[in-house]
């Protein structure tokens, strides 16, 4: 801006200062750079005698909404008609249904109604404002769209959430470029339809479409959905084969995928391989070591990435840290990084962090002093972090807290199954039946759906999905058999099935035989069905992974010499030997849990010299 200033200073001197051909520079370096003043931009603007459309446009793509909406009035009391190129940057300032409105009649008054750029936008704000009627109404009337106009009105249906509607579009598409297929793959992969970005994308390489690094990252999405490791590793070994640019969104994400598959050694070695590490990438691989239960490496990451000083920590950061610290029974290090956070940084804890911080304390059995942070919050709780403290609650046995939090979660998420879900199982544990059966009416009285679990392995390149007690896959004879030998081989080397979670006040057989059948242990046994011996097994479940199966598959790793990598709603558990990494701390009594949280954790040296 300096040397603006004297460039400026020149033309004052050479009696340029009120020729607009020759303030334009100045007025789009104050307006567009980096390093430039709006406000300077504007008290220039205000000494031209004679400005035209062109400088107004410019000013218009960097001021605020209020901003642009009064300088749009300025120009038209000025006498100066907007052309083709003012409204997008109008329309995108936009901050109301009605303002829109207006623009849209501005659009039409002045002949450019007609104007497809224009009206791409238009469709554009229709939708962000949640009006798909008046968006595809105005499509409707465009004489020739083109294949923006289709692609905005698939992502306009998509951000609403009408996937189905956004695909049927799609499919009328008289021609399609790879942003249009990456909307509508996203669409697919934003709302958990996996397996039909799956399918699209097939269609699209059939196709003969290039994938560039858009459509890459949104695939690694879709196998980081489903813990499809050997499409993500086949798309990342696409990206390095084709030249793909690794930018950092592209980067993040494929270490994102490889920590949240399960391989934490592959995506430490990506992300050590990055040349440009975004904060997002640090926040990827401190949330993969959280994840898989390794609190001390998170710590260590997060250390390293203030020594080096390149990119600042930001909220998300925070949240992974104090995760990783949750996870692994490190009490007062999380506490002191919650303080640390605010100290240091001057990030002010958000309704997540305080959520951590409830989590981490309740993990540990400090139900008190969790309860204090809930009441001591500067806002009300949400249920997130009241139901850190409710799960805690029937770990640690604790019914009359459990009860009052488990009533405020539920009159604050009444639609989440889980809620009740949870309240049900501390009433079931202390026999009180009656008030299951409450929780059951006021379910059926509001609608609410258990949401059903379900487990998911890739085996050959092909993702299988499992729900508990269903056969519908081709093999459903020969995965329930294995699934009866292994429990019958378990139950030689101790296995009792853990019946608590069970709501059902049933005799014991009865409440013995659903633990058979979840999700996890169908998807094991097609694992153990087409793997050698030996070899890792890789399951993502939805749900958090129950007590039973936990013991379970512990067994199983050992009586069947394999490892086999969870991947529940919660974190990562890597069973092996009769053992598991997250050393059963998300379910163990307090007592116990300060022995544990005093033994050495498993550490990777190499990983270590790397850091």
């Amino acid at each position: 801006m300096a040397e603006v200033k004297q460039q400026h200073s020149l033309l004052v001197r050479w009696g340029l200062s009120s020729d607009k051909h020759a303030m334009t520079g100045i007025v789009r370096f104050c307006s567009l750079s980096k390093e430039g003043d709006i406000s300077y931009a504007l008290k220039l603007l205000a000494t031209l005698p004679n400005p035209d459309t062109f400088l107004y446009n410019t000013l218009f793509k960097a001021l605020s909404s209020t901003q642009t909406l009064s300088l749009y009035s300025h120009m038209l009391q000025r006498s100066l008609a907007p052309n083709a190129f003012t409204f997008p940057s109008l329309l995108k300032s936009s901050t109301t249904l009605r303002q829109t409105h207006q623009l849209h009649a501005h659009l039409i008054k002045f002949a450019f109604a007609s104007h497809t750029v224009a009206l791409n936008t238009l469709i554009h704000v229709y939708f962000a404002f949640g009006s798909p009627h008046e968006a595809t109404k105005l499509f409707r009337t465009m004489s020739h769209p083109d294949v923006v106009s289709w692609t905005t009105l698939v992502s306009g249906f998509s951000l609403l959430g009408l996937v189905d509607e956004a695909f049927r579009v799609f499919q009328l598409m008289p021609c399609r470029n790879s942003v249009s297929w990456n909307a509508m793959i996203a669409s697919f992969v934003r709302n958990n339809r996996f397996r039909e970005a799956f399918d699209l994308f097939g269609r699209m390489r059939e196709e003969g479409v290039e994938m560039d690094r858009f459509v890459a990252a949104t695939m690694l999405s879709a196998c980081t959905g489903v813990g499809a490791l050997d499409q993500g590793r086949w798309i990342h070994s696409c990206v390095e084969r084709t030249g793909i640019v690794l930018d950092l969104k592209l980067g993040a994400t494929i270490v994102d995928m490889y920590c949240k598959c399960g391989c934490l050694d592959e995506a430490f070695r990506v992300f050590c391989g990055l040349k440009d590490k975004g904060v997002s990438s640090w926040n990827c691989m401190i949330g993969g070591f959280a994840m898989h239960g390794k609190g001390e490496d998170a710590v260590r990451l997060f250390r390293l990435m203030e020594e080096e000083a390149v990119v600042a920590p930001d909220g998300i950061t925070f949240v992974n840290v104090l995760t990783a610290c949750a996870h692994s029974g490190l009490v007062e290090e999380g506490r002191y990084y919650f303080r640390y956070m605010v100290d240091v940084h001057g990030i002010e804890p958000g309704m997540e962090h305080y959520g951590c911080l409830v989590d981490l304390l309740a993990r540990a059995g400090r139900l008190e002093e969790a309860k204090k942070v809930v009441d001591e919050m500067p806002t009300s709780p949400d249920a997130s972090v009241l139901g850190a403290l409710l799960g805690a609650c029937r770990i640690h046995g604790n019914f009359e807290l459990g009860e009052e939090v488990g009533m405020r979660v539920i009159e604050l998420d009444p639609g989440n199954s889980g809620r009740y879900v949870m309240l049900g199982n501390i009433y079931a544990s202390f026999g009180k039946w009656e008030q299951v059966a409450g929780l059951r009416k006021l379910m059926d009285e509001r609608g609410v759906k258990k949401e059903p679990g379900f487990s998911i392995i890739e085996m050959e390149g092909l993702v299988n999905e499992f729900v508990a007690g269903r056969r519908d896959h081709p093999l459903a004879e020969a995965i329930y058999a294995k699934v009866y030998e292994m429990l019958e081989s378990i139950r030689v080397v101790g296995y009792v099935p853990d019946t608590d979670g069970v709501l059902h006040d049933l005799v014991e057989e009865e409440r013995e035989n659903p633990l058979f059948y979840h999700s996890e242990k169908l998807a094991i046994a097609y694992g153990l069905l087409k793997t050698k011996p030996g070899e890792t097994l890789r399951v993502t479940k939805n749900l958090r992974v129950c007590r039973d199966c936990h013991q379970a598959i512990k067994l199983i790793s050992k009586v069947y010499d394999c490892d086999i990598i969870i991947r529940d709603g919660n974190r990562f558990h890597r069973f092996s030997n009769g053992e598991c990494s997250c050393k059963d701390y998300w379910l163990i009594t307090f007592r116990e849990a300060k022995v544990l949280v005093n033994l050495p954790t498993d550490t990777n040296e190499d990983m270590h010299q790397s850091l």
